[in-house]
Order: C-alpha cells, then structure tokens, then sequence
C-alpha cells in the first residue's frame, strides 16, 4: 500500500517562510511527475508546483518567484520550499505522485498571518 506522508505545514507571519516535504512509502514505481496542489476554504483544489522526472518545473502565477519545488528521487520525496508568504497563500497544501497511478498526501495546513 502506498502512503504519501506530508510534513512541514504550520503557522507563520507574512513574509516568512515554510518548507513542506513529502515522502512517499510502499510499492510506488515510475514516478514521473510530483507536485503540490493546494485548497483554501471555499475554494477549488488549485496547481502550485510541479516538477516532471526530468526536472522540468511549472509554478501557478501567484507563487512564482517565492515558491521553489524540487524533489530527491532516491528519496521519492518532493519539497515546497515557500518563501515571502503571504495571507492568501493560507489553504491546506496536498501533495501528488503520478505515474501509472495518481497518489495524493493527506494534506497539511499552511496558515499566513498578516
């Protein structure tokens, strides 16, 4: 069974910063893209970040040049590294594995301070 186990989430002022990490376990194989999506109440789940295997990245226009998403595939674990938050950036962060399969965290809550 695979588990996709999220950590790193908390409470923070504006203009500070977070890092989130996801470690996956279980029999996960061909893992090409990794990314984190993200939901504010009453809001749709939206795109933050994604990073194919080959290290190609994409960013939702509201966190670029803040956010920075990477991952360590001997690890099969994928990092947001959040920077310059701010109050909109609040929701609960979820991350995704895709491969044959879609795997998705438990979700974990970022909340911004103003």
């Amino acid at each position: 069974q695979v588990q996709l186990v999220e950590s790193g989430g908390g409470l923070v002022q504006a203009g500070g910063s977070l890092r989130l990490s996801c470690a996956a376990s279980g029999s996960i194989f061909s893992i090409n893209v990794m990314g984190w999506y993200r939901q504010a109440p009453g809001k749709q789940r939206e795109l933050v970040a994604r990073i194919s295997s080959g290290g190609r990245t994409i960013y939702a226009d509201s966190v670029k040049g803040r956010f920075i998403i990477s991952r360590d595939n001997a690890k099969i674990t994928v990092y947001l590294q959040m920077n310059s938050l701010k109050p909109e950036d609040t929701a609960v962060y979820y991350c995704i594995m895709s491969g044959q399969y879609d795997y998705w965290g438990q979700g974990t809550q970022v909340t911004v301070s103003s």
